[in-house]
């Protein structure tokens, strides 16, 4: 595993972390036994991961409750960003109130007395101006010592540049792969800015894993996917084999390389369901995708989508 900067700290961060929406989480993955999910990050600890990216609304407070007890005894090992605003109860709450107490009820969830990034889950967009009570409310715990730096998780590249000129955040969780890589085009500025870059969703739900195809059926958030979404996704996977059977390695370690290529990234998150779809991430940082290639992926994205985006 290879370690990258995180933000203006002097921490450094696996560059792939997991992400533990799955710990716990019985409404929106397939059931995962409590000992399974301890299992999973302890086994991803062992091997090198040290960043893990969490939230109360994940299993309704479970997988912060889960990884808060794998951790146990390694705490000052690793690093855990957080998010504000949605609750483990269920509902949205992102009153300076609501996210101070968020931040109190995930360190009791997490067994820890800090957090390393506490960010903003896809807030509206009025609040990500450095001027909002919800960022001030982020400033004021980071300047107590309850949190270390502080940011927001975001979709677009407008989000983004919001967050970079006017927050004073350190930290941006953003939407970025193969099929959505507008965001690219801030990443220089946040490298000046030092501004560590948490990467979502870099599998696109699944589909730049390979198993999805035009005649694959989804259910729960997968479900948005209209029968048209289905279809151009599936031609545009079949795109991307075509530029990436002849390096025999698999679709989605190289979408995974592909951003690990972005020198502004800090880590990248997805999620794994096991410790071997971990363990089949985490080899992502054992070699560098070869430059003809990276560039090769960015033309596919000019040519096939930019002009035409796919809804999320």
């Amino acid at each position: 595993m290879r370690y990258r900067q995180y933000g203006k700290s002097a921490i450094k961060v696996s560059e792939v972390g997991l992400g533990t929406w799955q710990l716990g989480n019985h409404i929106d993955w397939s059931a995962m036994s409590d000992d399974d999910a301890i299992q999973l990050v302890k086994t991803a600890y062992a091997q090198g991961c040290n960043f893990f990216d969490t939230a109360p609304g994940y299993g309704r407070g479970n997988s912060e409750r889960l990884l808060g007890e794998a951790l146990m005894g390694i705490r000052d090992q690793v690093v855990i960003n957080t998010k504000v605003g949605h609750t483990a109860e269920g509902i949205s709450d992102f009153s300076p109130e609501g996210i101070r107490r968020s931040v109190e009820e995930s360190m009791q969830r997490l067994k820890t007395s800090y957090l390393d990034s506490v960010i903003l889950h896809n807030p509206p967009s009025e609040y990500l101006d450095g001027n909002s009570p919800q960022m001030q409310a982020l400033q004021r715990m980071q300047y107590g010592g309850m949190i270390n730096a502080y940011g927001a998780s975001v979709d677009t590249l407008e989000e983004m540049h919001t967050i970079l000129n006017t927050s004073g955040s350190s930290v941006i969780e953003i939407l970025y792969n193969l099929f959505f890589q507008e965001a690219a085009q801030a990443f220089a500025q946040a490298e000046l800015q030092q501004v560590g870059i948490i990467i979502k969703v870099p599998l696109d739900s699944g589909w730049l894993s390979g198993k999805y195809n035009r005649s694959s059926s989804f259910s729960g958030v997968r479900a948005r996917w209209t029968p048209l979404d289905i279809e151009r996704r599936s031609l545009l996977v079949e795109k991307l084999r075509q530029i990436t059977d002849a390096t025999n390695i698999s679709i989605a370690i190289v979408a995974l390389r592909y951003i690990l290529a972005q020198s502004a990234v800090s880590t990248v998150i997805p999620g794994s369901k096991n410790v071997q779809q971990w363990e089949l991430n985490a080899s992502a940082s054992q070699e560098d995708l070869d430059p003809v290639l990276v560039q090769q992926l960015r033309d596919f994205w000019t040519q096939e989508i930019a002009q035409n985006p796919i809804p999320w």
